[in-house]
């Protein structure tokens, strides 16, 4: 599918890279293993993420650095930025066990703690108009699915399906259509979602001119390649990225 035919395209910037201190003044968990929280400060002010898939980093260090080049030497990993406005930030965390430095920050520090944020420094921006909506993703890739949601229309054909480990864990999104949940169990994470991606064929497509966003696991990554070639969307019209990637705590998705 080219530009040409489409409605719509995915546009490129680049955006100013700023680094800023935040406090955590909120916390809400929204599920067993999954938790909100609200970053605060006068540093948010001029932040913005206008691409749903955005990227930001957020730094963890031990006690409050002298410079810029301290912070970034602290542990730190990628986030989605969910909401804002001038002086708050709404992050989500999938948090499984005590592994890493974020997740069990998110659900354990106490409410005052201070973090870095750095960026978002670019940004992939959804213009004009999708004939039909596909998203798709584990617990990691929520925040985006629901700032893509937020685009959808009304009376657009659109599916949204998330993996999750069992019942019980999904979580309130706002869509204009139901979310399908699918559970892993004891299973690798993925591994739900990559049985659904192979049992799609081309009469399974969801309309006509799909936006096709995939993003989990890096396991995700062929499965969901193999499912553009058989619904013929050009990758470039899509989003498909493993958002981590299994033993690999540093690991973090490519732009």
């Amino acid at each position: 599918m080219s530009d040409t035919k489409s409605g719509f395209r995915i546009e490129r910037r680049g955006l100013d890279l700023r680094f800023r201190t935040v406090t955590m003044t909120a916390r809400e968990w929204l599920a067993p293993d999954y938790v909100r929280v609200r970053l605060s400060g006068s540093d948010l002010a001029e932040f913005d993420s206008p691409g749903a898939d955005d990227h930001m980093r957020l730094f963890f260090p031990e006690s409050t650095p002298g410079s810029i080049e301290e912070l970034r030497a602290s542990p730190s990993r990628e986030y989605t930025p969910l909401a804002w406005g001038d002086d708050w930030l709404d992050v989500e965390f999938a948090v499984h066990g005590d592994q890493g430095v974020a997740a069990p920050w998110a659900a354990t520090a106490p409410l005052g703690s201070s973090i870095g944020v750095g960026g978002p420094r670019g940004s992939a921006v959804l213009t004009g108009a999708p004939g039909s909506w596909l998203l798709i993703g584990d617990e990691t890739a929520i925040p985006a699915i629901r700032r893509f949601a937020g685009q959808i229309p009304s009376g657009i054909p659109a599916r949204i399906v998330i993996e999750t480990v069992s019942s019980g864990r999904e979580i309130d999104i706002d869509t204009p259509v139901e979310v399908e949940w699918l559970h892993r169990g004891s299973r690798p994470s993925g591994s739900a979602l990559i049985a659904f991606l192979e049992s799609l064929t081309p009469t399974d497509a969801v309309g006509d001119d799909p936006f096709v966003f995939i993003a989990a696991e890096q396991s995700i990554v062929k499965p969901g390649r193999a499912l553009l070639e058989r619904w013929g969307v050009d990758p470039a019209q899509a989003v498909v990225k493993g958002y981590w990637k299994r033993g690999e705590s540093e690991y973090h998705a490519a732009h």
